[in-house]
C-alpha cells in the first residue's frame, strides 16, 4: 500500500492500474472513479474493456488513443492562456497573469561555490536590514518603471495568485485548475518560488550572496512578527495586517485564542512537536497527497500537517480581520503582496529541510516520477522564462542556500503524560454512535465512540474521511482522543491529536475540497495510558471557526502502515 499512497494510481476490482487521461470531449471527467478496466501484464490498459462505468457516457469513438495511458506529472501551464483569477466569485476578480514569452528555457542549477545562508529575521543586524530594504525598494520601483517587468514586486506577488486562484488550467485538461496547495507540490513549488525571488533581490542590489531572512516562529525568540516588518516607513511594511497582532504580540500557531504569553509559547511548541513528529504516520502525512495531471485539485484535508497547521495559522494571524477576505497575508490570492509572506514561507521551507533529517520511521523521500517530473514556470533574475522540475528542488544545499542554525526546543516538547488513567466507561457517556452521526455538519462539538483495530497501545492511525468544506471561508477544527472535558481547549496536552484548517481561496469544482486526513495515534496512546482492555476510544471534534461549513463523512481507526 505504501507505493499506492505515493503515486497517482486508481484501484480497479483486482489490480492497480494507471490513471487514464479523459477524452477531450469530456475535459472535466473526474479521475477518482473506480474505472472498470483490465490491466495488461506490463501495466497498460486493455481499451477493448474500457467501459468506464459512467452510464455509457464513453463510447468506442471517445476512447483514448494515447498509447501511454498512464498518469502524467503536473506540467507547466500555458501562460498565454492564463485567465483572470477569481476571488470567490466576487466582482473583485484579479488579473495576476505574468507577461508572455515565446521562449521557455529548461533551467539548470548553477554550480555552488558558497552557500547563501538565510538568517533568522529577529536577529538581523543593521547592515543586513539595509540591504534587504534596498532590494525590496528597488523591486517596488520596477512596478512604476515597467509594470510588465516580471521582477517587479507586483508581478512577483502575482506568481502566487496565478498558481493558487485558478488562473491556470492544466494543459490538455480545460476547466481543471492547476493548484499547488494541499498536495505533494506544496513544498517544492514554494521552494522554487522563494529561490527566484531571492535571486532577483540579490541581483537588484548586486549581491549574489544575499539570502532571505526566515521568520523563526517555531522558536520562542522569534514568535512575534519580526520588527523589521513593523516599521511604517520601511518598504517591508504592509498596512493590511491585523493591528492587534503587531509586536510584541505572540503568534498563535494553533489559533487557540489564548492571551497569556507563557501559555501561547507552550501551545506553539506543542503544536510544532505534533506537526513535525508525533502526528505524521507516513510520507504523505507531512508532504501532502499525490496530485497528477488530469486530477481535480485535492481538498484542504489532503495537505500535510505543517501546511494545514502552523502555515495556515500564521497566514490567518497576520491578515487584516477588517478586510473582507483577510487580505493581504490571510488569503492566497493576495498573500504575496506582504513582504512578510516570503519570510514566513522561508520558515515553512526550513521545516521541510528539518523534517527530512529527523530520525523517524517515516520515509522522507518520494521517488515517483509523477512527483519528480512535475514542473513549473518562473521568471529568473534575468527576466528569462524558465521551466523547473521538482526533482531539482529536493536538496536546498544543491540550490545554493542553507539556514542559520537556531535552537529547536519544540523537538523536546512532547506533551506530558496524563497523570492518571481514565476508564473508557467513564468518558463514553454522551458519546454518540458513529453510524448515527455521520455524515455530519460540524456545527457543534461532537463526541463519538470509535472502535480500535486492536486492543492496547498499538500503532494506529485516526482517519477522518471525505472532509468537505466551503473554500470561500476560513475553516478550523481540532481533534482530541479520550479527553475528559466536554469542550477541550488546550493543544499542549496528551489528548490533543491534531488540527484541520484552511485559508479562503477560489476553486472551479464543487468537489475539489473533499479529502481525508490521517493522524498517528502511537504516542498519544502511550501518553494517555491506553489499557490492554480498551477496544474503543472517544474522539472529540471541536469546531473553532465556521464548523457549519464542514461536512465529514466518517471517522475510523486503521493500523499504521509504518508498523505493517
Amino acid at each position: 500500500m505504501a507505493s499506492l499512497q505515493s503515486s497517482c494510481m486508481v484501484l480497479t476490482h483486482n489490480r492497480i492500474c494507471p490513471l487514464v487521461k479523459p477524452s477531450h470531449h469530456f475535459p472535466n471527467a473526474r479521475l477518482t472513479y473506480r474505472f472498470h478496466v483490465s490491466c495488461s501484464s506490463n501495466g497498460g490498459v486493455d481499451r477493448r474493456n474500457m467501459l468506464l462505468g459512467l452510464g455509457g457516457l464513453y463510447g468506442a469513438a471517445n476512447l483514448i488513443s494515447d498509447s501511454k495511458a498512464y498518469a502524467d506529472p503536473i506540467q507547466p501551464p500555458d501562460i498565454k492562456s492564463c485567465g483572470v483569477a477569481d476571488v470567490h466569485g466576487d466582482p473583485l476578480d484579479v488579473n495576476c497573469c505574468p507577461p508572455n514569452s515565446d521562449t521557455i528555457i529548461d533551467y539548470e542549477l548553477p554550480s555552488v561555490t558558497s552557500l547563501r545562508v538565510r538568517p533568522a529575521a529577529h536577529k538581523l543586524n543593521h547592515g543586513y536590514l539595509t540591504k534587504y530594504e534596498k532590494a525590496i525598494q528597488l523591486m517596488r520601483e520596477l512596478d512604476k518603471k515597467d509594470p510588465s517587468d516580471p521582477r517587479g514586486f507586483t508581478q512577483q506577488a502575482n506568481v502566487h495568485c496565478a498558481y493558487c486562484n485558478g488562473a491556470y488550467d492544466q494543459v490538455d485538461y480545460e476547466g481543471t485548475d492547476i493548484s499547488i496547495h494541499y498536495s505533494w507540490l506544496f513544498f517544492p513549488f514554494h521552494r522554487w518560488y522563494l529561490y527566484f525571488y531571492e535571486r532577483i533581490l540579490g541581483s537588484l542590489i548586486g549581491d549574489p550572496t544575499f539570502a532571505l531572512p526566515f521568520w523563526n516562529w517555531d522558536n520562542p525568540r522569534g514568535m512575534q512578527l519580526p520588527a523589521i516588518f513593523d516599521n511604517p516607513h520601511s518598504p517591508l511594511y504592509d498596512i493590511n495586517r491585523n493591528p492587534s497582532n503587531r509586536p510584541p504580540a505572540i503568534v498563535d500557531l494553533a489559533l487557540s485564542g489564548k492571551t497569556d504569553d507563557e501559555q501561547l509559547v507552550r501551545s506553539n511548541l506543542s503544536t510544532m512537536y505534533k506537526e513535525m513528529l508525533s502526528s505524521v504516520d507516513d510520507t504523505n502525512g507531512f508532504m501532502g497527497q499525490p496530485y497528477c495531471a488530469g486530477m481535480t485539485p485535492p481538498g484542504s484535508a489532503s495537505g500535510g500537517t505543517v501546511e494545514r497547521g502552523s502555515h495556515t495559522s500564521v497566514h490567518r494571524w497576520v491578515g487584516h480581520p477588517d478586510n473582507k477576505y483577510h487580505e493581504d497575508l490571510g488569503n492566497f490570492y493576495s498573500a504575496g503582496r506582504d513582504p512578510a509572506f516570503y519570510s514566513h514561507h522561508s520558515n515553512v521551507d526550513r521545516m521541510w529541510t528539518i523534517w527530512k533529517h529527523l530520525k523517524t520511521k517515516v520515509p522522507k523521500d518520494i521517488n515517483k516520477p509523477d512527483y519528480l517530473n512535475a514542473s513549473f514556470l518562473f521568471y529568473d533574475e534575468n527576466q528569462k522564462l524558465v521551466r523547473v522540475k521538482v526533482a531539482d528542488a529536493l536538496d536546498n544545499r544543491k540550490m545554493g542556500y542553507d539556514y542559520e542554525k537556531v535552537e529547536m526546543p519544540w523537538m523536546y516538547y512532547r506533551p506530558p503524560r496524563r497523570s492518571a488513567r481514565v476508564r473508557i466507561q467513564d468518558i463514553s457517556k454522551g458519546a454518540e454512535n458513529p453510524e448515527k452521526v455521520f455524515p455530519l455538519s460540524l456545527n457543534r462539538i461532537v463526541r463519538v465512540l470509535i472502535s480500535k483495530r486492536s486492543p492496547g497501545k498499538v500503532d494506529e492511525v485516526l482517519v477522518l474521511e471525505d472532509i468537505h468544506t466551503d473554500p470561500t471561508e476560513f475553516v478550523k477544527f481540532d481533534i482530541y482522543v479520550n479527553d475528559e472535558d466536554d469542550e477541550p481547549k488546550d493543544v499542549d496536552k496528551a489528548e490533543y491529536a491534531g488540527t484541520f484548517s484552511q485559508l479562503p481561496h477560489r476553486v472551479h469544482h464543487s468537489n475539489r475540497h473533499k479529502g481525508s486526513m490521517k493522524l498517528s495515534l502511537k504516542e498519544l496512546y502511550e501518553d494517555i495510558d491506553i489499557h490492554e482492555d480498551d477496544t474503543t476510544v472517544v474522539v472529540t471534534l471541536v469546531p473553532r471557526a465556521n464548523g457549519h461549513r464542514v461536512t465529514i463523512a466518517g471517522i475510523k481507526i486503521v493500523k499504521s502502515r509504518s508498523s505493517a
